[in-house]
């Protein structure tokens, strides 16, 4: 790809440092930058929750917080991190920082939509926050019936009306970037000469737009039968039990994708640049992603294998299930593909990615255990479940958002961090995450219930292990805290391209402009145009 570099105008951070400029900013890389700081808080205050959980669960007894207590903590933790952090990090961060960049635009379509993304994001945090500091939820992030409805006496609704509020936000989110990918693409930009991280978030937009309206729907069905007695939901009014699960799962299903999604667009900008090599398959990454998109719209009945739906309909969708493996095995195939013969250097966003691989590998080949019938009778509601989550979301998820930031920082910030911190921060996370969420697989193949504060001495050291591990993580997730901002004033200058990649957002200046190109690049080649690297 090539990119006039003439004409430029001032980076974006140089563009004023008033308050005002930043919180009323319609450029796309500030809004990016407000989105960061506004997740990173929530990630370590619902980090804060998750770490008075693994200290209660240190020992056998619920000796360190009564039992409505911790519920309401893992409650906190799951709304946070669910709802604040993982479903809108990758998009909002790293989607909207690069998105234009990417297929040579100046802004996202909507710009005014975008700020208003953010402002509904914040509304919604703080409602949340309001709801836990008042005095808890304690429903599960899930807010299940007839829990959330008839027995619950915590702020229920209030969570609800947060939760709602930040769901707008994604669907504005997601609508932004589907006019733009689709009316704003550079002379020469075709479908097939697209970053794979921008069909991820594309692919992620659809879902975003088409699912989040139930979750809307489904969360004011749920307050409306709260407040009235209407029957919707509970059978002694005439309601269904089992409507709010399947509505529930209609989106929170898909929703696992809105974050996996994201993070396989991440690996696979990466994987490439440090091993030098083209991406293996580039058109069955692309229908890959289109395929996790549309199966997993098919698949939420597998939430619900035990709840009393027909054995017939608990077939299909576990049919469903092994189906989805498909298109996600097709990735991580191709991904280690474009490794093969690759010279692989292993610097800390490469780190990252390969954890991301590694991990996300092990939740989704531990995921079939759960779509299979018989085998998810015995794991339904254990510490298993809470392991195969973990994975998927938090190790998945997580490390491809860190591999992200440190990949693109140079370009979002125009400085260099240290790669050395950066490797042992990866090291740290990828062992602490392993330490903490491997023991649970063990613990819920023993029979071990999840969402319990107290439990049988005989699980006591796989607890033990869980916490520990839990300890290491959060020295892990500090780590990139610490050497990130310290680059900030100290880190040296960064170079336009600093990792040799070939993606149009690296023909921009670091930090990029204000308006990205001086004038509109022209696309003559595809995204992944690398060729192995010469010998020192």
């Amino acid at each position: 790809m090539s990119s006039p570099q003439s004409g430029l105008s001032r980076s974006y951070l140089s563009e004023g440092f008033s308050i005002r400029s930043w919180l009323g900013t319609k450029d796309h890389k500030r809004i990016a930058v407000l989105y960061a700081l506004s997740i990173t808080l929530f990630f370590f205050l619902g980090g804060v929750a998750a770490a008075l959980i693994r200290l209660e669960l240190a020992t056998p007894a619920g000796d360190l917080v009564s039992a409505d207590t911790y519920n309401k903590l893992f409650t906190a933790h799951g709304v946070i991190m669910v709802w604040l952090f993982l479903i809108p990090s990758i998009p909002s961060v790293l989607g909207n920082f690069l998105m234009p960049l990417m297929i040579g635009a100046r802004d996202l379509a909507f710009p005014r939509l975008n700020l208003a993304s953010w402002y509904l994001y914040m509304a919604g945090g703080a409602i949340v926050l309001w709801a836990l500091l008042a005095g808890g939820v304690d429903t599960g992030w899930t807010f299940y019936t007839p829990f959330s409805t008839m027995f619950s006496n915590s702020h229920v609704v209030l969570a609800l009306s947060g939760v709602l509020v930040v769901g707008f936000s994604s669907i504005l989110t997601g609508l932004n970037f589907i006019v733009t990918v689709h009316t704003m693409r550079a002379p020469g930009m075709d479908w097939f000469r697209l970053p794979l991280f921008v069909w991820a978030n594309y692919a992620t937009s659809l879902i975003l737009v088409l699912a989040t309206p139930v979750l809307a729907m489904t969360l004011i069905l749920v307050a409306i039968e709260r407040l009235f007695q209407v029957g919707i939901f509970d059978p002694a009014l005439g309601g269904d039990p089992l409507l709010f699960q399947h509505l529930f799962w209609f989106y929170s299903h898909p929703a696992v994708y809105i974050m996996v999604l994201p993070a396989m667009g991440v690996a696979s900008e990466i994987i490439p640049c440090f091993a030098r090599r083209p991406v293996f398959g580039y058109r069955f990454m692309a229908y890959a992603i289109l395929a996790i998109a549309v199966i997993g719209f098919l698949v939420w009945g597998h939430h619900m294998f035990v709840s009393g739906q027909s054995v017939y309909a608990g077939m299909v969708f576990s049919l469903l299930s092994f189906m989805v493996a498909v298109p996600s095995a097709i990735k991580v195939f191709n991904w280690t593909a474009t490794l093969y013969k690759g010279r692989i250097t292993f610097d800390a966003p490469m780190l990252y990615a390969l954890g991301f691989v590694g991990l996300f590998t092990v939740g989704g080949l531990t995921g079939l255990f759960l779509a299979a019938l018989a085998l998810d009778v015995h794991l339904s509601d254990t510490y298993f479940v809470v392991a195969h989550f973990h994975y998927i979301m938090v190790g998945g998820s997580v490390m491809a958002y860190l591999g992200g930031i440190h990949f693109w920082w140079p370009k979002m910030t125009g400085r260099m961090y240290s790669e050395a911190w950066g490797r042992l921060a990866a090291v740290i996370i990828f062992a602490g995450f392993n330490l903490t969420f491997f023991p649970q697989y063990l613990l819920g193949y023993a029979g071990m219930p999840r969402r319990y504060h107290s439990y049988p001495e005989e699980f006591q050291m796989l607890h033990v292990l869980s916490s520990a591990g839990a300890v290491t993580l959060a020295v892990g997730y500090l780590l990139p805290l610490g050497y990130l901002a310290w680059s900030l004033r100290y880190g040296r200058a960064a170079p336009p391209n600093p990792w040799r990649a070939t993606g149009l957002e690296w023909q921009a200046a670091s930090p990029p402009p204000v308006h990205n190109f001086a004038q509109p690049p022209v696309v003559v080649r595809g995204p992944y145009g690398y060729e192995p690297m010469s010998e020192p």
